[in-house]
């Protein structure tokens, strides 16, 4: 028997290095990839960092809905910037090795910010609900004091939960292989290099997903329950319209975001396909931060009137009688 554990252990070669394999598979498209990852991020960069300074600077928009859209721009800066700059740097140099350390780090960053989008969302599903469904009371209710904890809670909230969780995972003995067929370092892709029965880590991932992510999208579609409910009996078509304008940009976003990411860290590793997980991956990693911005920019008219003031300035006079 321990004959067995011994040779199990040396068989346990020691990971230093993983190989990210995704986008390498298709090596006349490296300079197009790298082009197209490019433009988007700098969308994404743009669009949202456009959004946190217009909502600060405008006086029209300080309002806990611009408070808590101003906090999730910037979320979704930090976001991307997790995974895209190393994806970039990665075709622009065609080097796929990537360190334990180098690996870790990212993963519990994209994933104590991804905690953080699922409890942004909540927190902003629930002011809407207050605004619409209790407007007399909203003043009060979301006060400036609340604004920030409620922000402070759903930046704080995933750090220790995901800082056991990376550690945990990354302290595993790799043995099956080092190639990760992702294009980053993501939970489900190193799992399935792990030695040995992993079952408790894929439940204890699995138990995560639905703490941070399926609990919190059930308590927002309670919420848009109660808001459809309250708006349908508005006496007006005009209430009605205006009051949907507030929350479709949102509604909007959080399908975007959860119908990819739930569908991914709801399954374990062995009912996962890495093809399909690697397309939802990259859709709520990359593209849905880059329609973010356009979303909340287009279907705003408060935003879109924050812009025209913008460039309605001296300076811009010639602008804004175009626009």
């Amino acid at each position: 028997m321990e004959h067995t554990q011994i040779r199990a252990k040396l068989n346990a070669s020691t990971v230093t290095q993983f190989i990210l394999l995704r986008f390498y598979e298709i090596p006349n498209l490296q300079g197009f990839l790298f082009g197209m990852f490019l433009i988007i991020y700098l969308i994404i960069l743009i669009g949202n960092s456009f959004i946190t300074v217009i909502t600060r600077i405008d006086p029209a928009l300080q309002k806990p809905m611009y408070f808590f859209l101003a906090n999730f721009s910037t979320l979704e800066v930090c976001y991307v910037s997790v995974t895209l700059p190393r994806i970039l740097f990665n075709i622009a140099t065609q080097g796929r090795h990537i360190s334990v350390l180098s690996c870790g780090m990212p993963t519990y960053f994209y994933l104590m910010l991804g905690v953080t989008e699922c409890f942004l969302l909540a927190v902003m599903s629930y002011d809407r609900y207050v605004a619409i469904c209790n407007p007399l009371p909203y003043p009060l209710v979301m006060n400036p004091t609340k604004w920030t904890q409620l922000a402070a809670g759903s930046w704080l909230g995933g750090i220790p939960v995901q800082i056991v969780q990376t550690c945990q995972i990354f302290s595993l003995h790799f043995c099956n292989s080092n190639q990760i067929e992702h294009f980053f370092c993501d939970l489900l892709p190193i799992l399935k290099l792990a030695c040995g029965d992993t079952s408790m880590h894929e439940l204890a991932v699995y138990l995560v997903a639905i703490l941070f992510a399926v609990v919190p999208f059930i308590m927002r579609n309670a919420s848009y329950s109660k808001i459809i409910a309250t708006i349908l009996r508005l006496p007006t078509a005009t209430g009605q319209t205006k009051a949907f304008s507030t929350c479709s940009s949102h509604l909007l976003v959080v399908f975007l975001f959860f119908g990819s990411a739930s569908v991914t860290y709801s399954r374990l590793k062995s009912t996962h396909f890495p093809g399909t997980d690697k397309d939802f991956s990259l859709f709520y990693t990359i593209v849905t931060p880059m329609f973010n911005s356009l979303i909340y920019s287009f279907r705003n008219n408060d935003v879109i009137g924050a812009l025209r003031k913008l460039l309605c300035r001296k300076q811009w006079q010639h602008v804004c009688s175009k626009v």
